[in-house]
């Protein structure tokens, strides 16, 4: 198991050396949704009572953007290797399944952390946060990144081409995304859509994330963590499955 430090650390250089990129450029865009949806619907919309909605804005853009960059790192870095042909180097290694799981994923959660926080560092100033539970922020943060780095390396381990893993983010993990109630309350939405929010287990992510902040949310807490801990542990038996038979990555 000790080699999963090596390849952690590889994984983690590889985005960090054109952070500019991958991390600053994600905090940006975020901050560009901040100054234009805060802006217009700052006095339109209200979600819960005594909390603005700037304010019900920013724990949605931080986790969106955790969760986009965390599925970002590994399932990019897994179809580069794939098409480059550097794969195989790590095929000649001792490396077992656990440890590739370990390194793609928790350098995943590295991303997705770092450009979570790089979102609330820039854009928290906008207006007064409150911290009512600390602890579940820090729980759904971490859940999340695990869950959506786990996706990435089952989407890098399918697709054979950059058109593929495209379509995987553009059909799956976009909608999923913007669908989960980042920018809005699912209660704001007819019955139907309600119901197919409730299915989305990005929803759960977010509304258990922002309930960290607020002390209020959509679902109750309890729920979204049994369900996203339940999420996550299949994707990642079914990850840990492909990592075994090596899937795509051995001939």
């Amino acid at each position: 198991m000790m080699g999963w430090r090596a390849l952690f650390y590889k994984e983690v250089m590889r985005f960090w050396k054109v952070s500019f990129q991958t991390v600053a450029a994600p905090v940006l865009t975020a901050l560009l949704y901040l100054l234009i949806f805060g802006h217009v619907l700052e006095d339109r919309v209200k979600v819960y009572d005594q909390v603005s909605y700037t304010a019900f804005l920013i724990p949605g853009l931080v986790m969106m953007s955790l969760l986009q960059n965390a599925f970002a790192n590994s399932s990019s870095s897994l179809i580069q290797s794939k098409i480059m042909g550097n794969l195989v180097f790590l095929l000649l290694t001792p490396l077992g399944h656990w440890s590739w799981f370990v390194a793609y994923v928790g350098s995943a959660m590295v991303r997705g952390l770092a450009v979570g926080l790089g979102v609330f560092a820039v854009t928290a100033w906008s207006t007064p946060m409150s911290f009512v539970s600390p602890g579940w922020i820090l729980a759904f943060a971490l859940m999340g990144a695990a869950l959506l780095g786990t996706l990435g390396l089952i989407a890098g381990l399918w697709a054979e081409k950059f058109d593929q893993l495209a379509a995987f983010q553009n059909f799956i993990i976009m909608p999923m995304t913007f669908l989960s109630g980042v920018f809005y309350s699912i209660h704001s939405l007819p019955t139907f859509w309600q119901g197919v929010s409730h299915l989305n287990p990005f929803f759960y992510m977010i509304d258990g994330f922002r309930y960290g902040f607020f002390g209020v949310s959509d679902v109750s807490p309890w729920l979204s963590l049994g369900l996203v801990a339940s999420t996550l542990a299949v994707v990642a038996g079914i990850a840990l499955h492909l990592l075994r038979t090596g899937y795509k990555i051995r001939g």
